[in-house]
């Protein structure tokens, strides 16, 4: 982009510290009025949270200046069922996928699947494998878009193209998929280390539709009794660190031939409690920071699998020095690993909410943000190649660059939640430093650490802003390229000439029915009294209706197909064999 290097304006990092430091705790200055539980980043910014126990979804909004902690809600369009612990991807196209549910209002192990238009805020319905069931499957996004969904209950696979809107049955796995944390590799294929035949792991190899073998972890990861494992995180330097729910770690190497094994080695353990017992990784979360540490949760649990381990804290890991180190909490919590989310912001850092806690006299933040230390290596950063000059709102432009989906999904829980933000967001700031996100779409690619390739994205710039000089820039996993000045005009309504419409308007009524009002044909003025009135008003709406016609060429784009009305609801909460576990129920 040599003729644009004038513009481009570096963006400002926080310095490098020690890889010892912390990050900090802040608890969300607007706390969700919900049981807030799973959630997603969607491409226009806006965070995507389910009320849990409930067909109730909201959104968080961060203030003008970009600062979630300061961010306020709003209720979404309630979704179809009510599910939890589920399947789900941001599609490249900028919706939301959800799939099945462990627990659901029509049943246990749902076998029901929408999609959810953030453009339009409506649900719609679509088929599903025909397995019977779906539950909470495991599912990865392939680099190509497709969604990769497995069953729980033997070794079938099957893909769904979002653009045919079809299901196709894919190769089997060698062992059934239940619980299985699946993660997506740089070369394409997707890895899971078998929870029903560990500690052998296996890769799907989408371009031979293939499961092949991906030797064994040096480390027992899976909890047997339970069947249970933790996150798997993509290192930037391409290594995978899975942890497990036994409290080891282990890190995978991809090899150069991905239809080989690779290799393992052990990573660290996680910190013992207060009983001398590793804290375990048992249905919980992880995400990569842009540091290039990974935060995720643990807790204290019995060896035998019998219970959830609970209360949680928090962890980071260091590649650099191969260590894990306890971060801190919160606050006082008393929730179980399974109950807490954690999500990667566009800001780099990570919105935490700790579930439904309903054990008696429980006191917590329900929603947190932790800040990391440092931030990013420069060569983790997106970088733009073409960036439009001149921006004008309610239009769609397409920009490209590098590394514009990021290292790494960025965020990892497993076979119950599927949250990974491996996709650009389109950033623009104006001169008092207000923020707007540009919902992107049509992603080009939606794999990971992409090196070299030039990989594109459509946004789509909202009506509202006003004319002048912005800085745009592509965020990828919380981390931001430089920053790229653009002209941006506002929308202007259609002018329409005031003589040709009355010029129009009189040849219409004198030359019809105002001829047969009057006994002599002769020519009348109808721009009098009531008539001219009626002919501003008339004027207005035509103006007022080309406005709309222009704001919902947009949306019509993104249409998919005509929803019915929905109602919100509260269907009776369900005690699930989790929660029985964590509280000796």
């Amino acid at each position: 982009m040599p003729e644009r290097d004038r513009n481009v304006i570096k963006t400002v990092r926080l310095p490098q510290r020690s890889v010892t430091e912390m990050g900090t705790w802040q608890s969300l200055g607007s706390q969700p009025t919900f049981n807030a539980s799973t959630m997603f980043l969607l491409t226009d910014g806006r965070v995507m949270a389910q009320e849990e126990y409930t067909r109730n979804w909201w959104a968080l909004r961060p203030d003008p200046q970009g600062n979630y902690l300061n961010g306020s809600w709003s209720a979404l369009a309630p979704s179809k069922n009510f599910r939890r612990f589920y399947a789900s991807a941001v599609l490249a196209d900028g919706r939301l996928l959800v799939a099945g549910g462990e627990y659901s209002d029509a049943g246990g192990n749902l076998d029901a699947a929408e999609i959810y238009d953030p453009f339009l805020d409506s649900w719609s319905s679509i088929s599903t494998p025909g397995w019977g069931w779906i539950g909470d499957g495991s599912s990865c996004l392939l680099t190509d878009g497709r969604f990769l969904l497995g069953s729980i209950n033997d070794t079938r696979t099957a893909i769904y193209d979002p653009v045919a809107d079809t299901w196709t049955a894919a190769a089997a796995k060698s062992t059934r998929c239940d619980e299985e944390t699946w993660s997506l590799l740089p070369d394409g294929s997707v890895l899971a280390v078998e929870t029903n035949n560990s500690p052998q792991a296996e890769k799907y190899l989408p371009w031979s539709d293939q499961w092949v073998s991906a030797g064994s972890t040096p480390v027992q990861l899976v909890q047997t009794q339970s069947s249970e494992i933790g996150p798997a995180l993509l290192l930037p330097d391409g290594r995978l660190f899975c942890i497990g729910a036994t409290g080891h770690t282990a890190l995978y190497t991809p090899p150069a031939n991905p239809a080989l094994a690779g290799s393992w080695t052990a990573g660290p353990d996680i910190p013992v409690d207060g009983m001398g017992r590793l804290q375990k990784a048992k249905d919980a979360p992880g995400v990569l920071l842009p540091n290039g540490k990974v935060l995720f949760i643990a807790g204290p649990a019995a060896d035998d699998g019998s219970d959830w381990p609970a209360p949680v804290n928090f962890f980071e890991f260091s590649p650099a020095t191969n260590t894990i180190t306890a971060t801190g909490n919160p606050t006082t919590i008393n929730n179980a690993t399974y109950e807490s989310r954690l999500l990667l912001l566009p800001t780099g850092q990570v919105l935490h909410f700790s579930g439904a806690p309903w054990k008696a006299g429980a006191t917590v933040d329900t929603a947190s943000v932790y800040t990391p230390d440092g931030g990013p290596v420069e060569a983790w950063e997106p970088k733009l190649q073409n960036v439009p000059n001149h921006l004008i709102t309610a239009n769609t432009y397409t920009i490209s660059g590098w590394r514009l989906n990021g290292w790494s999904q960025a965020v990892s829980y497993g076979d119950d939640d599927a949250q990974a933000t491996n996709y650009p967001l389109v950033r623009l700031t104006d001169a008092s430093g207000n923020v707007t996100y540009c919902p992107t779409f049509d992603h080009s690619s939606m794999g990971v650490n992409t090196g070299g390739a030039v990989v594109t994205t459509r946004f789509y710039v909202p009506i509202g802003l006003g004319s002048g000089t912005y800085d745009l820039c592509v965020i990828a996993n919380g981390i931001s390229s430089d920053c790229v000045a653009v002209k941006l005009s506002g929308f202007v309504k259609p002018q329409i000439p005031h003589e040709e419409l009355w010029a129009w308007l009189i040849g219409s009524l004198a030359d019809g029915p105002l001829w047969e009002l009057w006994p002599h044909p002769g020519p009348v003025d109808p721009f009098t009294g009531e008539m001219a009135e009626r002919a501003r008003q008339a004027q207005e709406q035509i103006k007022a209706g080309l406005l709309e016609l222009s704001t919902l060429r947009a949306e019509i784009v993104q249409l998919r197909s005509t929803t019915a009305t929905q109602t919100f609801d509260s269907p009776i909460k369900a005690i699930t064999k989790k929660e029985m576990a964590v509280h000796g129920v």
